[in-house]
């Protein structure tokens, strides 16, 4: 277990336990935090020099979302996290847009294969996943146009 964690790149998604534990799922690894995930997100959006709210009104600003907005959380690597839930719920994981290799529908839940294999099984419907892929994909296309004007 570990006390602290920002996300890097190899971050691909950060998933509750309870509520002072998360799971990350890194690239070649997997393991806990001792802390909630809403803590891990409000903490690395701070050590990129930015606040979770700051980071949040930005999405709102750049794509009109307000509700289960996906949030850019390092601008240089493009290290877009989209939620599962409403972020104000403990049961919230994080996804790295960029992670994800492909994903699919399941009886009751979406699964989501990321680029390193891994398979993960997501409390989430598979229409509600896709429409947050395609929100976290219009706010990453928002930053690339920007980047390159």
């Amino acid at each position: 277990m570990k006390d602290g964690y920002e996300i890097n790149k190899a971050t691909c998604a950060i998933i509750p336990v309870d509520d002072t534990k998360a799971r990350v799922i890194e690239k070649h690894d997997s393991f806990i935090v001792t802390k909630p995930v809403q803590k891990i997100i409000e903490d690395s959006c701070r050590y990129f020099g930015s606040s979770y709210l700051g980071r949040y009104e930005g999405t709102k600003n750049l794509i009109g979302f307000n509700y289960k907005a996906p949030i850019i959380i390092e601008e240089s690597n493009e290290l877009i996290f989209f939620p599962t839930s409403s972020p104000r719920f403990n049961r919230c994981s994080w996804i790295n847009l960029k992670a994800i290799k492909d994903y699919k529908r399941n009886e009751r839940y979406a699964i989501i294969n990321f680029e390193n294999g891994q398979d993960l099984e997501i409390d989430i419907s598979y229409e509600s996943l896709e429409n947050q892929i395609l929100r976290a994909t219009r706010l990453e296309s928002i930053l690339r146009t920007r980047k390159l004007a």
